[in-house]
């Protein structure tokens, strides 16, 4: 009989709104997991875990819970700006690290953040593409992988939220990165994983104000398009969008030299139908929690499972994304937002 495995001891930094997301999760739903500690600089943020989580102990100072000697990973849903050097604290700390994406909004610290990690072998560092765990994404590359549809050389992919009024994501936007960063860097990691992992040679991207005038300040836009080029002629084609009046639609296609498939194209909150005057329609998902919900619940599952199996930086969580792969995707997302204010093509 096998010995059980000891319970990872999680500590989870950041409790915004995706943040309470996961706290939520390895509190209740991931098996191996126990959210042994929290941090926020915010009181009220500590007062929901205070209430809502299963008594975990409390920190407003990251060094203070990095010091934890019951924390063994962290679980950073934080700005983006802080991602590269929470991640090498953490490690230089003995800590496993999960960190929502992206792993920098710079190029030169993502490096950085790989060549720390390349000290820690045993440790296992992974970035939050949880579509690559979203059971339909799965489904699709594990077809592509079996060569269902040919050699794949094209994928076309957007994620287009619905349009918000109150303006959260312009309030963000001076350090989100821009749009391509902050949604299209989904849709960048997503292709690449299809397509096999090409380097990007050329990338080109233009974009509009439809609606969001605040974002201008910014050199920022409410809906992006861009073209991506990889070596063996394969390529990408992005749609990113903040002004959909329908909900969050998020999907992908891929065309291989036998076929294609489709991922979500239709953004269904579930399978029922309407049927009255205006014809014939479903409801769609209102917000990214809904639509990938089983994908982060997955996702951290697979965290869990990696580290007790022993795995370390290279070898991602179960086939996440590693950080080798989060530079790749902030490489073409920095090129695409320099090619968005230059208007013109950006090689890598």
């Amino acid at each position: 009989m096998k010995p059980a495995k000891e319970r990872l001891r999680i500590g989870v930094v950041g409790l915004g709104r995706l943040g309470k997301r996961h706290a939520e999760n390895l509190a209740y739903r991931v098996p191996g997991a126990t959210l042994a500690a929290a941090c926020s600089p915010l009181e009220d943020e500590l007062a929901w875990a205070r209430d809502a989580l299963p008594e975990p102990r409390l920190y407003a100072d990251y060094a203070d819970l990095l010091a934890d000697p019951h924390v063994d990973a962290v679980w950073l849903v934080t700005p983006s700006s802080l991602h590269a050097q929470q991640i090498v604290d953490a490690l230089q700390a003995g800590k496993h690290v999960f960190c929502e994406k992206p792993l920098s909004l710079d190029v030169a610290e993502c490096e950085r953040v790989l060549a720390v990690a390349a000290r820690f072998p045993h440790l296992l560092a992974t970035i939050g593409f949880m579509r690559r765990f979203d059971p339909s994404y799965r489904d699709a590359f594990e077809k592509i992988a079996a060569g269902q549809i040919g050699r794949p050389f094209l994928v076309r992919s957007q994620t287009t939220d619905q349009n918000d009024n109150d303006g959260f994501f312009v309030r963000f936007a001076a350090t989100s990165g821009g749009i391509f960063l902050d949604c299209t860097v989904h849709d960048i990691d997503v292709a690449r994983w299809l397509l096999g992992k090409p380097r990007a040679t050329r990338v080109f991207a233009a974009g509009t104000i439809a609606l969001h005038e605040g974002l201008r300040e910014f050199g920022d836009v409410d809906n992006g398009v861009a073209i991506c080029e990889f070596e063996g002629g394969k390529l990408a084609m992005f749609y990113a969008s903040r002004t959909q009046a329908h909900g969050n639609d998020t999907h992908s296609e891929v065309i291989g030299t036998a076929g294609g498939l489709t991922i979500g194209r239709n953004p269904r909150a579930n399978r029922v139908e309407i049927y009255d005057a205006t014809g014939i329609r479903n409801e769609c998902t209102p917000n990214f929690f809904d639509r990938f919900e089983d994908a982060f619940l997955h996702e951290a599952r697979a965290f869990v499972a990696s580290v007790q199996n022993g795995a370390g930086t290279s070898d991602g969580a179960e086939s996440g994304a590693t950080l080798a792969d989060a530079l790749e995707a902030t490489r073409i997302g920095v090129a695409l937002r320099e090619s968005l204010l230059s208007g013109q093509a950006v090689t890598l």
